[in-house]
């Protein structure tokens, strides 16, 4: 699953400062396989660390399903995942984490001696890792994603995306989540191509990066792209790069094309879930459109579907759920089988809430989710995505964030949450998205905030904004 076949000798993992090349890695997490032998599953602290890295890759060595903890986790957010998971051991650095009362013994995984070689028989449709979601719908649920799952996913985007082992990958994801853990690090290590984590995904470590390090691949969330494109001589830097992928949120049209206008890439958008991996790219050697995460990778079907389970016609404007199929599909949510059950359809089809539009030609674009972004107003069904778009087309404006809200007479209104500069109040906001796309789809209130919330990979949470 590592893909140990053919990988560049001198591919190596290094986060921040700290480096491995890849036979040390793999001799380091064989010690760490043979000392979690036989455990039912461990969690792993996931800072960002090549201790990170050397547990989760002896997880995999071991057969053992690893879950990854945030480490600015709260307390009672860990004790359910500790809890829920039945992680028996805790893996991290010595003094990177000391488990309180109640939970797993530390295995100090820098303490641990090296193993030999570590033959990969774990079967295919075992559980690799239980990646937990964010829970914003109730207490996080355990995913469980397989080992096949995984190799189909990473196997598709290197097609995708033309990934081979020249390249070199560069991110400052978190390593506790399928884009930093899953594409940033296990991608890197099945493909071949040597990593680069700058830490953080910062503005001048991507650029840096670029200058010294031969950084070909970036990956990033619109939250780093927005940040990039804010200190243009460190974007320029990215121009030698190969790609620049954006994923884990809709990618603004604007950042899209300042960050085409000072790097020269087009940025390659894609769609995923914690539940799916990655399903829909746009390709390296094809076309890139701003605001559209592309087409259906290899094996992968999509529909979509109306409330009442009917089909939406693919003519690019209708909305509908997003439904689909693949060989990258989670087994499932750990120990609630009722909840996995509600999320396929009777006929088989992962339901991912996800609200979307096909176009004739195959090209998706996400609108957002049924639950926080499809607004429904005086009959009209509105995408709160293509309103941010147009508020953030605002030359004052920063950040956007628009969700339904109670209204008496239409059911729900556009309300937008704003964080911008000088030039904008009100009723220019109102004014000049109206200018723009349909009266019913301007925003009825907008209030001036000094920033959104956000998740750790850089999301709005939707569900914290008030007022």
């Amino acid at each position: 699953m590592l893909g140990a076949d053919g990988p560049r000798e001198d591919q190596s993992i290094r986060v921040g400062e700290r480096g491995l090349a890849r036979a040390e890695l793999l001799e380091r997490a064989a010690g760490v396989a043979a000392e979690i032998a036989g455990a039912g599953a461990v969690a792993v602290h996931a800072t960002a660390s090549v201790e990170t890295v050397v547990a989760v890759v002896g997880g995999l060595l071991a057969g053992v399903p690893v879950v990854p903890l945030p480490p600015d986790s709260g307390p009672d957010e860990r004790a359910h995942i500790l809890g829920d998971s039945g992680a028996g051991l805790l893996l991290a650095a010595r003094g990177a984490y000391e488990p309180v009362k109640g939970e797993p013994p530390l295995v100090p995984v820098d303490e641990l001696g090296r193993g030999g070689p570590v033959k990969d028989e774990a079967p295919g449709d075992a559980t690799a890792l239980i990646l937990y979601t964010s829970g914003t719908t109730g207490a996080p649920k355990g995913v469980l994603v397989s080992r096949s799952a995984i190799a189909a996913g990473l196997d598709a985007l290197a097609a995708a995306w033309e990934w081979t082992p020249d390249d070199v990958l560069v991110h400052g994801l978190p390593l506790f989540h399928v884009h930093g853990l899953v594409l940033g690090v296990l991608g890197a290590l099945r493909v071949g191509s040597p990593l680069v984590h700058t830490g953080r995904p910062k503005a001048e470590a991507y650029a840096a990066a670029a200058q010294a390090d031969g950084g070909s691949l970036f990956f990033g969330v619109p939250t780093v792209w927005s940040r990039v494109c804010a200190e243009p001589e460190a974007a320029r830097a990215l121009r030698g790069a190969r790609l620049l992928v954006s994923g884990s949120a809709p990618l603004p049209v604007p950042v899209f094309e300042r960050l085409a206008d000072l790097t020269g890439h087009r940025p390659v958008e894609r769609y995923g879930m914690t539940e799916t991996l990655i399903t829909v790219s746009a390709r390296a050697g094809g076309e890139r459109r701003p605001g559209y995460v592309g087409l259906p990778l290899p094996g992968v079907e999509t529909r979509l579907a109306a409330e009442d389970g009917g089909p939406v016609p693919a003519d690019g404007e209708t909305p509908g759920e997003l439904q689909l199929r693949a060989p990258m599909l989670f087994g499932g949510y750990l120990n609630r089988p009722e909840a996995t059950a509600a999320s396929f359809t009777a006929d088989g089809w992962f339901r991912t809430g996800d609200i979307a539009t096909i176009g004739p030609d195959g090209w998706h674009r996400i609108v957002g989710r049924a639950s926080t972004d499809l607004i429904k107003s005086g009959g009209y069904r509105i995408g709160a995505g293509e309103v941010e778009n147009a508020l953030l087309a605002h030359p004052a404006v920063r950040e956007a964030a628009v969700v339904g809200t109670p209204h008496p007479d239409l059911g729900e209104q556009v309300t937008a949450y704003v964080v911008a500069g000088t030039g904008a109040d009100e009723r220019t906001l109102i004014d000049f998205v109206a200018e723009r796309l349909s009266a019913h789809k301007r925003p009825r209130t907008v209030h001036l905030v000094e920033a959104l919330p956000r998740n750790a990979m850089g999301k709005v949470v939707k569900t914290r904004l008030g007022g």
